[in-house]
């Protein structure tokens, strides 16, 4: 894939002149050309929020680590059940917003445990169904 034009530091476009000859870009072109420059964008935009979002996520891990270090303290000191229980709490809290627990396995079964009933199924019925269940749909 050849290189596009380079934008100026104001985001613009260089103007060139055409050719002689030369016919301007198609529909087809600046199309592309527009979808790859969003695409871009988007991808950009994307990194600085994982950035954020990874900046947050420590601060409020370094927030629930005081916290529990203050709780922890009185639980083993004073042996304070309520403290035990608020320490559980803040390491419940840690794992879930770091990603430490396991994933949970589910399976759908039928009536009493057993198989799913598949019934079969026009297309226009699924559409129904996923138009009741989209939250997208109008």
């Amino acid at each position: 894939m050849g290189v596009g034009p380079r934008r100026r530091r104001d985001g613009r476009y260089p103007r060139r002149p055409l050719r002689k000859k030369q016919d301007p870009p198609g529909d087809e072109a600046l199309i592309h050309a527009a979808c790859r420059d969003i695409r871009q964008a988007l991808a950009d935009r994307r990194a600085e929020l994982n950035d954020d979002v990874d900046e947050l996520r420590a601060l409020e891990a370094d927030r629930l680590d005081r916290l529990f270090f203050v709780a922890y303290k009185r639980a083993v000191r004073d042996q304070d059940l309520a403290a035990i229980d608020r320490t559980l709490r803040i390491m419940e809290r840690r794992a879930r917003l770091l990603g430490l627990d396991m994933p949970v396995r589910t399976e759908l079964s039928g009536p009493d445990g057993g198989p799913v009933q598949v019934e079969s199924t026009t297309v226009d019925e699924l559409e129904k169904l996923i138009a009741l269940t989209d939250p997208d749909t109008e």
